[in-house]
């Protein structure tokens, strides 16, 4: 009976002392994430987080901030290969998806595709415009509370001229359902995505 509970104890030891480790692992990538100002600073967390993922195995998150990381930085140098850091980002969010399948990937999915669409958008469109929607289509249906694919829906509508159904106003009710949802949002787990509330609410402001 003794051997029994000193097992039990140490198998949970290791899981707690594992858990403690990927969660100081996370804090540590998303203060770096926050701190992030130019191109190079997001590449190396997005370093960071892969090697966080490839440590763990079981968990989506750092694959998704991975992505994310890399993601942005390829907004802040105009000057990277959208297409390269595209491709790096597809590697990420599969790893991710491999793990989980949730509305937050499918919002990444979507913002990469936007990416590659920006290379070249009149000759671009019919692949990569079809991809962002579908994959904010599979997200809504993954969670249709989830306040960034309104956001993300928005942002779309309101740089689509007119002329082919976007456009200023009907994006608002797109930013303002987004700023409702975040109203009550609250990430299902901690270290979950949170971000888009502040540039939802930006971009209602900016009607008035």
């Amino acid at each position: 009976m003794k051997k029994v509970l000193v097992i039990v104890s140490l198998l949970v030891a290791t899981m707690v002392n594992a858990q403690s480790k990927f969660e100081g692992a996370m804090v540590k990538g998303l203060g770096q994430l926050k701190d992030a100002k130019t191109a190079a600073d997001l590449t190396d967390v997005s370093s960071f987080f892969e090697r966080v993922g490839d440590a763990e195995k079981t968990q989506w998150l750092p694959y998704y901030y991975a992505a994310l990381s890399l993601y942005r930085s390829a907004w802040v140098d105009k000057s990277l290969d959208k297409d390269k850091v595209a491709d790096k980002c597809k590697d990420y969010i599969s790893k991710a998806q491999a793990i989980e399948n949730n509305a937050d990937l499918y919002c990444l999915v979507q913002q990469v595709a936007v990416l590659q669409m920006m290379v070249d958008p009149m000759s671009r469109w019919q692949t990569y415009g079809v991809q962002a929607k579908d994959a904010l289509a599979s997200a809504t249906k993954a969670d249709p509370t989830n306040p960034r694919i309104y956001y993300l829906q928005g942002m779309t509508t309101y740089n689509t001229p007119e002329a082919y159904g976007g456009g200023k106003a009907v994006a608002k009710p797109l930013f303002q359902k987004s700023v409702d949802l975040f109203k009550t949002y609250v990430p299902a787990k901690p270290f979950y995505p949170t971000w888009g509330k502040e540039e939802a609410e930006k971009m209602l402001a900016a009607y008035n």
